[in-house]
């Protein structure tokens, strides 16, 4: 076994670290009460809560004294540019909820679903009805094309520098408030983004209104309210109880859940010291703060009765999921968008013929990829790194044909590698193409029109065919945002590797898609090659394999403790892989489980900085020359370095692009970057990695960090290994965490589903 990679030996890798908060378990209560995500890390390797809410770990440094993330830097750019698209997307959801009736009072004038599923839920806790039959609804409509929905083009809205857009006097008048009761002024800005314009009002009727600011815990706005209160102020306090449901749904949306089961939801609110959790809940959904929603469990269907069975049949059991109305409408609108897709494809386009032939000139599983999508508005493709050639060998067909495709990559780094590595596709040289590259753009920006086609005269993208690469990494949002964003007739291709980790966000919209089962699939026969590619193949399928590695493709460095470990990872980068493999350290990338703790990024990205860039650090702790990965918005990760610093603030350059960070900005939104989190990492990759597994991470490992984390390594992977047995434990036993969504049953009510 080598420890240097200048000694070849076979490979037998070592262990990764511990997983993210946003691949956190279906939460009971007390996972719910974990998955916060305020910004302090934790001194654990895995920094669970942290991770998934800030894949990029955006929010460090904003606790109850810190300050969130202006909207924007002070020049247009992708993350910018996304963030503007995401308001606009707030807009037309609060559009939708002012179409609806009248405020709820205290659910006396609920009507309709909303009611029916209040008084079940009543019904069912009150032990009156079992939960299959209070939940009983007539058998779904036949299924029909989703409607159109309305369209505005989504321009570029110039982001205002980072000063708070409240007015000056509102600001004043929170922060008095906040420095009457002991709270930190600083919040005063955070306060009137969150509540709006006579949030001081708000505060003192309601002084658990603090909890709606990100970073601030329970705790905290408990402690506010009883200096505001004093002894009116109660733990059964409906205010409170409201309070504290939004709040853990929103915990639940940063360990990647949608809604929750109402038992893990009062669980939660139990160990928060809420006297009557079911009343609490009910009031919530009275108010609309919340929302109930049934799920049917996947259990088998019950047997049909005989004709002569004079009994009722049983009901499949369902479950009661609650949930807040920003997650419920996207998952609807999504739902409703992918079978728009699915309906308004032509049968016969006059090109079948055409499409037929750009297939059988292609390799296998190109062409079954290019059948599938010839016939189909919505087609799943999994594969490893290499099957991004199939989906080039797509876009070339679709060009030659006279349609207008692109792809669309998670970061702007896979988007430029994409373009650079597939100008003349496999299987479609015999199509008069000119060999060019195909278009690629981000996600972000295709979204935000700084990327891509632009938009048509109805809003929508410019385009024929799209091609998703990185489809695991789609939060239910940024889904629901780009598939409303095509036209009728577009064809899409969500491609990726599912063994992968999920989103950063909410949701797990290609996991869901495959489960549902509602579309063709089409699976890649493209192996990844090399060592690596073999040894990352095994790993997905929940085998660690030692591998043969003449080239030192694979090196493992064995470390007893995290001192060591440090050591290791600095004389791996700095001398070892650039000695013995020919790779600089500056295209070597570390890969360590969390942030905090003896071998997080934090301690890493000292002692590397130290080791290759020493500085005074002057502005914020960063020189020129410093590796970075900028964070505009939370699961936003922009890697990149330091070009110089004045009074405009920092400025960077990420994967090309300059990027100005204000001073203020800096501590929340830039860290170093020579250490990146796997869920940072996740969507690019390095010509070297070197992954760190300290030893307190064996308890956390699962399967998906190992698998992303190896597979981020191009030539060359060295792997620090302090956990002993736990990576095969992992490896074999331990598959991604569950996540709690209800976009599977959504596709299931409204399309068959495919063999």
């Amino acid at each position: 076994m080598s420890t240097e990679p200048e000694t070849t030996q076979d490979a037998e890798p070592g262990t990764p670290g511990a997983d993210t908060a946003a691949d956190a378990p279906e939460p009971t209560g007390e996972d719910v009460d974990r998955a916060d995500p305020s910004p302090g890390d934790g001194d654990g390797s895995g920094d669970e809560g942290t991770e998934a809410g800030d894949g990029t770990e955006a929010g460090d440094g904003t606790g109850a004294e810190g300050t969130a993330p202006a909207e924007g830097a002070a020049q247009v750019s992708e993350a910018a540019a996304e963030l503007a698209a995401q308001r606009v997307e707030r807009e037309r959801i609060e559009r939708r909820k002012a179409e609806k009736q009248a405020p709820i009072e205290a659910g006396g004038k609920l009507s309709g679903t909303a009611a029916d599923l209040l008084a079940a839920v009543r019904a069912v806790e009150s032990g009156e009805k079992p939960v299959a039959i209070a939940f009983r609804e007539p058998d779904p409509a036949p299924r029909r094309a989703a409607p159109e929905p309305a369209r505005q083009p989504r321009p570029i809205v110039t982001p205002a520098a980072p000063a708070p857009g409240a007015a000056p006097e509102a600001v004043a008048a929170v922060r008095a408030v906040l420095a009457g009761a002991g709270a930190p002024e600083t919040l005063a800005a955070q306060v009137v983004a969150v509540l709006g314009e006579g949030a001081d009002d708000r505060l003192r009727e309601d002084p658990w209104q603090l909890l709606r600011v990100p970073g601030v815990r329970p705790e905290q706005a408990d402690g506010f309210a009883r200096t505001l209160l004093g002894a009116e102020c109660r733990p059964d306090d409906e205010r409170r109880g409201t309070a504290l449901t939004v709040w853990l749904l929103e915990q639940a949306a940063v360990a990647g859940h949608t809604a929750l089961d109402a038992p893990a939801l009062t669980a939660a609110l139990s160990q928060r010291s809420v006297p009557d959790p079911d009343a609490t809940v009910q009031s919530a959904l009275a108010e609309g703060e919340a929302l109930a929603f049934q799920d049917a469990t996947d259990t088998a269907p019950p047997a049909p009765a005989a004709p002569d069975d004079t009994e009722e049949p049983q009901e499949q059991p369902v479950r009661i999921l609650i949930g807040l109305e920003r997650y419920a409408l996207a998952e609807e609108s999504l739902a409703d968008g992918l079978a728009r897709l699915m309906n308004s494809v032509p049968k016969q386009d006059g090109s079948a013929a055409e499409w037929e032939r750009a297939a059988a000139s292609a390799p296998r599983s190109a062409g079954e990829l290019i059948r599938a999508v010839a016939a189909h508005g919505l087609v799943l493709h999994t594969g490893g790194e290499a099957s991004r050639s199939e989906a080039a060998a797509l876009l070339h067909a679709a060009r030659a044909l006279g349609l207008r495709g692109w792809a669309a990559a998670h970061t702007s780094g896979g988007r430029d590698g994409f373009a650079a590595g597939h100008g003349a596709a496999d299987g479609a040289a015999e199509h008069p193409t000119d060999g060019a590259a195909p278009e690629a753009a981000t996600v972000a920006g295709l979204l935000s029109d700084t990327e891509g086609p632009g938009r048509d005269a109805e809003g929508a993208l410019d385009l024929d065919v799209l091609v998703v690469l990185d489809a695991p990494q789609l939060d239910v949002e940024t889904a629901a945002m780009l598939v409303e964003s095509l036209p009728d007739g577009a064809r899409l291709v969500l491609s990726g590797d599912p063994g992968v980790l999920w989103s950063a966000g909410p949701g797990r919209v290609f996991a869901d898609l495959l489960a549902a089962r509602a579309c063709p699939q089409v699976a890649s026969r493209t192996p990844d090659p090399g060592p690596i590619g073999e040894l990352v193949s095994g790993i997905g399928i929940g085998e660690l394999n030692q591998v043969e590695a003449p080239g030192k493709e694979v090196v493992i460095v064995p470390v007893r403790d995290a001192g060591e470990a440090v050591h290791r990872t600095v004389q791996l980068v700095a001398d070892s892989v650039p000695r013995a493999i020919g790779v600089p350290a500056e295209q070597t990338q570390v890969i360590t489980p969390g942030h905090g703790g003896a071998v997080g990024t934090r301690a890493l990205n000292t002692a590397l900085k130290e080791r290759l860039n020493p500085g005074p650090g002057r502005f914020g702790g960063f020189d020129p020359g410093d590796r970075i990965v900028h964070s505009p918005a939370p699961g936003r990760a922009l890697p990149g370095h330091v070009v110089k610093a004045d009074a405009e603030g920092l400025h960077l350059d990420c994967s090309g692009a300059p990027v100005v960070v204000p001073k203020e900005r800096v501590e929340q939104t830039v860290r170093h970057g020579w250490a990146l989190t796997a869920h940072q990492a996740v969507g690019l990759r390095w010509p070297a990695a070197v992954v760190v597994l300290p030893g307190d991470a064996a308890a956390a490992l699962t399967r998906p960090w190992v698998y992303t984390a190896f597979g981020r390594a191009e030539r060359h992977l060295s792997v620090v290994h302090g956990v002993e047995q736990a990576l095969p434990h992992a490896v074999a036993e331990v598959p991604q965490k569950p996540r709690t969504t209800r976009l599977q049953s959504l596709l299931k009510a409204q399309t068959p589903t495919t063999g």
